[in-house]
């Protein structure tokens, strides 16, 4: 996102942030706040009550020379940046021993106007690099409160999402990304819901429920959600509250340690009228994969919504290279199952990126040179064309334009 597009804060605080940046520029080079202040006060007044950003950035920019302005900002709040989203880790929040929830203050720049049941990217610093991943919004997305909230789940084999959980402390800045996805809960919502989900995959739809409940438009909605056991269950005192104080929310619990895995053609055992809800599923490949069958099966593949973590890479690898980023001329070398975005990022190229599993598209770049295989497919992509960097390796040597 590019410095022009952020948008600017509410007016009392553009107004604090404008006077603290002009003193402390000021200060660098030599000149005086009064004379920034002087320029501000000249324009037409239509628009005295909103600073132009443009003005007090160039006039910044200029007077820190050869520095930005960010590394000013920096100094006087970690949070004020121009070029990026940042946050601020306020709280971490044990949910199970192997997951915990973060509470985040966002800084200047973030919207709460997401939806329920979006995700949003956050990089934290870890070895010397930024380490991106894509995590589900489980607060609300309301102004007021001032914060935003992600839980996390640790992985044997993730050690970012293990660091998020056990490592990082409060008061440590993250880089954020805007919130993003589809699979958003409509307002108003459905007359009779059901939120299939296991795992990991509550997230998303705890955001959702978590709206419903502070607008008050709580319909008919049916949870099913698998845990292994009940420690490992989230959020499982504060569904069963929601079970107690609404009667038209409805939870069933399948800790499959006790009672098995829940096969879905049996679905109607445990919701009835399944077929007449809108649903929304998120949790393992595997129990989404059954339900895309059953819901086309039964002919009602519209009532289905999707949410995916995992993305399966079945097409093999490439042969693996040197990989070329054109624009930051740095290069890596990597195996054929490396993909091409933890290349970059692995040497500090900031990659554009989404998803992260080959569904969103922002993370598309244009191939330079050479080849690369789409680790799903296993196809082949030439120089020229537009290549996914999250799910392709290097198949040769390749330069990428970014």
């Amino acid at each position: 996102m590019s410095r022009s597009t952020l948008p600017l804060p509410a007016l009392p605080q553009l107004r604090r942030t404008t006077w603290a940046l002009a003193g402390a520029v000021a200060a660098a080079s030599g000149a005086t706040a009064l004379e920034l202040r002087r320029r501000l006060a000249e324009r037409p007044p239509t628009r005295a009550l909103a600073p132009d950003s443009d003005l007090v950035r160039g006039a910044a920019a200029r007077m820190t020379t050869p520095l930005l302005p960010d590394d000013y900002l920096h100094l006087l709040n970690p949070l004020w940046s121009a070029r990026e989203l940042r946050g601020k880790v306020v709280k971490v929040v044990k949910e199970t021993d192997t997951a915990a929830t973060l509470v985040i203050k966002p800084g200047w720049g973030w919207s709460f106007d997401y939806q329920a049941g979006q995700y949003v990217g956050i990089a934290t610093q870890l070895r010397g690099h930024w380490y991106w991943r894509s995590y589900s919004l489980t607060s609300t997305p309301r102004r007021d409160q001032g914060h935003i909230s992600i839980t996390v789940k640790a992985t044997p084999e993730g050690f970012i999402s293990s660091h998020l959980v056990s490592g990082l402390e409060p008061g440590t800045i993250v880089r954020l990304a805007a919130p993003k996805g589809d699979f958003i809960l409509p307002d108003p919502p459905p007359a009779k819901v059901l939120f299939l989900t296991a795992g990991s995959g509550i997230t998303p739809v705890m955001g959702m429920l978590r709206t419903l409940q502070r607008r008050k438009t709580m319909p008919d909605v049916m949870l099913i959600h698998s845990a292994h056991n009940p420690e490992e269950a989230l959020f499982r005192d504060e569904l069963r509250v929601l079970a107690e104080k609404y009667p038209t929310f409805h939870l069933h619990e399948q800790l499959t340690e006790i009672k098995g895995k829940l096969e879905l053609n049996r679905l109607a055992e445990v919701c009835s009228d399944w077929t007449e809800r809108e649903t929304w599923a998120c949790g393992p490949s595997a129990m989404l994969d059954s339900a895309e069958e059953l819901w086309k099966n039964k002919k009602i593949p519209e009532k289905l919504h999707l949410e995916r973590f995992t993305v399966a890479l079945a097409g093999g690898g490439g042969e693996g290279g040197t990989v070329t980023f054109q624009t930051s001329g740095k290069t890596a070398e990597v195996d054929g199952a490396t993909t091409l975005m933890d290349a970059g990022e692995g040497v500090g190229v900031q990659m554009p990126f989404g998803c992260r599993m080959g569904i969103c598209q922002s993370c598309v770049v244009g191939l330079k040179e050479g080849s690369v295989r789409d680790l799903r497919s296993g196809a082949e992509h030439q120089a020229g064309d537009r290549i996914q960097t999250c799910v392709s390796a290097a198949a040769g040597d390749c330069t990428l334009e970014v």
